[in-house]
């Protein structure tokens, strides 16, 4: 059975989270990248009602997977807010709906946090996103890859 739970609620899943960001991401994470990942996982961690938010996916008791909530992503579109970024599923359990779920948990999450549309931008998970519904906002260049930015169905029904 699938479950997800707020990071905030599991810190001592944070040295998992924070290997399978570094595995997802090397070039971003990794040594010489942009990214603070240590600065994250602990953002991620510190709440789960004000952004951003981390949540875990687990089947049964086993996490599984990971995503979040952020107030910005793409510079280019500081307009658009939230965003779920971050979306990790462990390789040995691909294929089986959990990213769809924690698409669907991180939207539902933001409906109750009072947003109207959560909005993502991808290159790798383009099918995901139109399995789920997600409208094509733009196709844009991003750190010299093709992008594809979605936004979420209307969460108003997901507010409660």
């Amino acid at each position: 059975m699938l479950r997800v739970q707020p990071l905030s609620q599991q810190p001592t899943l944070k040295p998992w989270v924070r290997a399978w960001l570094l595995s997802q991401w090397p070039a971003w994470y990794g040594e010489g990248g942009e990214g603070d990942l240590e600065g994250d996982v602990e953002a991620f961690a510190a709440s789960e009602r004000q952004l951003p938010v981390g949540l875990v996916v687990f089947l049964d008791d086993v996490p599984v997977g990971f995503g979040s909530l952020k107030q910005a992503s793409i510079r280019s579109r500081p307009d658009l807010a939230p965003w779920a970024a971050s979306g990790f599923v462990r390789p040995d359990h691909r294929g089986r709906g959990i990213g769809a779920f924690l698409l669907q948990a991180l939207a539902a999450h933001a409906g109750r946090l009072g947003y109207r549309h959560v909005y993502c931008g991808t290159s790798t998970a383009v099918s995901l996103l139109t399995r789920a519904g997600w409208d094509v906002v733009e196709e844009l260049q991003h750190a010299g890859l093709p992008l594809t930015l979605f936004r979420s169905p209307d969460l108003q029904g997901a507010v409660g």
